[in-house]
C-alpha cells in the first residue's frame, strides 16, 4: 500500500523547497507530465521563469548528467529525462523570451555530410538544454554550406558536429577549414564527438575539444562559455 501512497503525492501541497527537490526526482524518473505540473505549480507561486528553469531543470539535469557520465543512468534513461525536462521548458520559454532571461549560450550542431546517425546528437541537444543552452538541432547529412548557413543566421557561440562513422569523420575538418578560409573560425567554439573520434582527432582537425559522451560535452560547453565571458568581460 505505502508505493500506492507515494503515487498520490499532491504536487501543490509541497513546499517550494520540497516541490523543488521532487522535480529533481521527477526528472530523473523522466516523469514529463509531473514536471510540467510542478512548473505551473511554482509559476502560480510567482517564481521567475529563470528561476525555476536553474534551480529545478537545470539543478535535476545536473544529476542525471552527473549519473549519466559515472555509468549509473544509460541512454533511453537519460533520453526520458531529457523529454521531461522538454515539457517544461515548452512552457517556460516563451516566458523567458518575454524576461529577457541570460542564457548560458547558444550552439548549433548537426552530424556531418553522408551520416545519417542522430541519438547521440539528439542526446547532446537534450543535455544542453537542460543546462541552460538555447540549441539549433540542423539535423543529420550536413554539407559544409548548411553548417556556414546556420553560423551566420543563428549567431551561435558554439558549433557542434557529430559522425559515428570512420569514413565522415574527416568531413568535420573540411567544415573547420572552410570556416578558417573564411576568416571566422576563432568566432566559434567548435565541439566535435562520436563514437569512432577521439582526443587526438579532435586536435588534429583543428577542433577545440573532442567531447565523449552528452555529460562532457556540456562540461566542456561550460567551461569554455565562462572563458568566453571572462576575456568578454576584461577585454
Amino acid at each position: 500500500m505505502s508505493d500506492e501512497s507515494e503515487d498520490d503525492l499532491i504536487l501543490a501541497d509541497l513546499p517550494d523547497d520540497e516541490l523543488v527537490q521532487q522535480m529533481f526526482d521527477d526528472l530523473y524518473d523522466g516523469l514529463k507530465p509531473e514536471i510540467e505540473e510542478a512548473v505551473h505549480i511554482l509559476l502560480d507561486r510567482g517564481w521567475a521563469p529563470y528561476d525555476i528553469l536553474t534551480k529545478a531543470l537545470v539543478g535535476g539535469m545536473t544529476i542525471v548528467g552527473r549519473d549519466f557520465r559515472d555509468g549509473i543512468l544509460f541512454v533511453p534513461e537519460v533520453l526520458l529525462a531529457a523529454g521531461a525536462m522538454k515539457g517544461g521548458m515548452a512552457i517556460l520559454k516563451p516566458l523567458l523570451a518575454e524576461t529577457g532571461a541570460p542564457r548560458v549560450g547558444k550552439m548549433v550542431i548537426g552530424t556531418v555530410k553522408g551520416d545519417i546517425h542522430d541519438i547521440g546528437k539528439n542526446l547532446v541537444s537534450m543535455m544542453m538544454e537542460g543546462a541552460g543552452f538555447e540549441v539549433v538541432d540542423i539535423g543529420i547529412n550536413n554539407a559544409v554550406e548548411k553548417y556556414l548557413a546556420a553560423l551566420e543566421t543563428e549567431k551561435p557561440d558554439i558549433l557542434g558536429m557529430s559522425a559515428l562513422l570512420t569514413t565522415t569523420m574527416p568531413y568535420m575538418k573540411v567544415v573547420i577549414d572552410t570556416m578558417a578560409a573564411q576568416g571566422i573560425r576563432d568566432e566559434y567554439i567548435v565541439l566535435v564527438g562520436g563514437a569512432p573520434l577521439n582526443e587526438e582527432f579532435g586536435r588534429a582537425i583543428g577542433a577545440d575539444a573532442y567531447c565523449r559522451d552528452a555529460a562532457v560535452a556540456v562540461e566542456t560547453a561550460k567551461s569554455f562559455m565562462a572563458r568566453k565571458h571572462n576575456q568578454m568581460a576584461t577585454a
